[in-house]
């Protein structure tokens, strides 16, 4: 199981790895080993996700969720398959919980009495200094 938080865990069987080969670090071994790891979940087709969740997933990660329904995050950061694993699954797991993460209410605010008046105090400023533009202009 793939603890996402309290509430949520996801079954192994719903995240799927694969590998390619990677640019970055690791010298000739990048030529021949595939270590960039790529974990797919389909959010469209996940059996642990309540309707609310995978609505809010799919309305959050829209960007990063393909046509077809699937969460893809790939990791090339390091030299080893196993290690790009663990980052991508990492990743994958940071990105759901801050999807389903719900917001904070807006706390609403005013702006202090000195913002107001220096707002009121640069208005007058601005239309004294037109209507001088416009007696100048008037004079010549």
């Amino acid at each position: 199981m793939i603890r996402i938080d309290d509430e949520l865990a996801l079954p192994d069987e719903e995240v799927a790895f694969a590998t390619s080969r990677s640019g970055g670090p690791g010298g000739q071994n990048v030529n021949k080993v595939e270590t960039r790891v790529t974990a797919r979940f389909d959010v469209a087709g996940s059996g642990s996700l309540a309707p609310a969740q995978r609505a809010l997933l799919q309305e959050r990660l829209a960007s990063r969720i393909s046509r077809a329904g699937v969460l893809q995050v790939s990791s090339q950061r390091h030299r080893s398959q196993a290690a790009n694993r663990d980052a991508a699954l990492a990743r994958l797991i940071e990105l759901v919980r801050e999807a389903l993460r719900p917001e904070a209410p807006r706390l609403r605010s005013r702006p202090p009495r000195s913002a107001r008046q220096r707002r009121l105090r640069d208005k007058q400023l601005r239309g004294e200094r037109k209507r001088e533009r416009v007696a100048a202009e008037a004079e010549d």
